[in-house]
């Protein structure tokens, strides 16, 4: 259950309107906002500021008392939702595999290791140190996996290369990366060959390398995995 409240909590905290999202999951759990302030011993204008963003974004420790609340006053009632949020969660694993290596290596020696083809950003394929990779199922991460997941494919440290497999021109794992928060040292576009001219400007902009290769993924896992 904990790692579900986590997940909560971060879907709070990295959202760019937190009141709607803390009211998301205040109406998944069927409470109200008389029985949430209840609990909490605060006012309902309280919650309802919060809520319409007319309070500065939550800190940890509110977020932390909001998350709390609900599962207890949902087990207060018999637990209803929690068991079905426990019963739908889904592995990271589903979505992504997180890689870390011994030791790190530059972009461009990443690239030549998996066949890659680099696109842009020629300059940085020697300064750029990275430290592991993210294999990454494009289609399952970009319509079905929880926003709360996104952090965990930085692993422990974000100087890494995201691998996205599925992907058809590359527009859609680019525009993912252009709008999150936080950036992998360089992308690998695995099958394709012609990627689409939005992803190499974003590409561009954003001073992330586009690599692209054909390597069969296994033998990709095989020779990354003894660095």
């Amino acid at each position: 259950m904990e790692k579900i409240k986590l997940e909560i909590a971060g879907e709070i905290s990295l959202s760019d309107d937190a009141g709607a999202t803390m009211k998301k999951w205040r109406e998944v759990f069927s409470i109200s906002q008389v029985e949430l302030a209840r609990y909490l011993g605060i006012s309902v204008s309280t919650i309802s500021d919060y809520e319409a963003n007319r309070r500065k974004s939550p800190g940890t420790g509110v977020i932390k008392r909001f998350v709390n609340s609900l599962f207890e006053i949902d087990r207060q009632k018999g637990g209803a939702i929690s068991q079905k949020l426990l019963e739908g969660e889904k592995n990271v694993e589903d979505y992504f595999e997180v890689h870390e290596f011994a030791r790190g290596m530059s972009i461009k020696d990443f690239a030549a290791l998996i066949e890659g083809k680099i696109l842009t950003t020629q300059d940085m394929m020697d300064s750029k140190q990275v430290y592991g990779y993210t294999l990454i199922d494009s289609l399952k991460v970009i319509l079905d996996m929880p926003f709360s997941y996104f952090p965990r494919m930085y692993g422990n440290i974000s100087e890494r290369v995201f691998i996205f497999t599925g992907v058809s021109t590359g527009r859609s794992p680019m525009v993912v990366i252009r709008v999150s928060p936080s950036k992998p040292s360089a992308v690998v576009l695995h099958g394709i060959e012609d990627v689409d001219k939005l992803a190499l400007k974003i590409s561009e902009r954003e001073r992330i390398p586009l690599i692209v290769t054909k390597m069969d993924i296994g033998k990709i896992k095989e020779k990354l995995d003894k660095i």
